[in-house]
């Protein structure tokens, strides 16, 4: 009968230790499943976390080259203008130039005209009007 009893307690033994393995392979495997599910958040939130970073660069990237380019249409703009009344204001320079010229030019003629006895009635009225 001993055989018999040990054989009995044998397999008890046997049973509550395959109970314990599959209680502790269970336990492992939820274990594993949950730090699956926790890797799977953290890469996310890592992936979450990069794609904000980049997005937010790429619009501070897009605001600064906005900026330049406003910059840059103005500095132009001022420039054009500056030009074009540096332009006008040479053009204006020259004609008064050209006008005096043309008034001393007129003057020594006469007065050449008038010295040689060469004038005529016409060149002997005053030229304040011709000016």
């Amino acid at each position: 009968m001993a055989s018999h009893d040990q054989s009995y307690t044998a397999g008890e033994t046997k049973e509550r230790t395959q109970e314990k393995m599959e209680n502790t392979m269970d336990d492992v495997k939820g274990r594993a499943e949950d730090a699956k599910e926790k890797a799977r958040e953290s890469k996310d939130s890592t992936g979450s976390y990069l794609r904000d970073k980049t997005d937010a660069a790429k619009q501070k990237t897009s605001d600064t080259t906005e900026a330049a380019k406003q910059k840059a249409s103005d500095t132009t703009q001022a420039a054009k203008e500056k030009a074009e009344a540096g332009k006008e204001k040479t053009g204006s320079l020259l004609q008064q130039t050209g006008e005096k010229v043309r008034s001393v030019a007129r003057g020594t003629a006469d007065a050449v005209k008038s010295t040689f006895g060469m004038a005529t009635d016409e060149d002997d009225k005053p030229t304040s009007g011709r000016d």
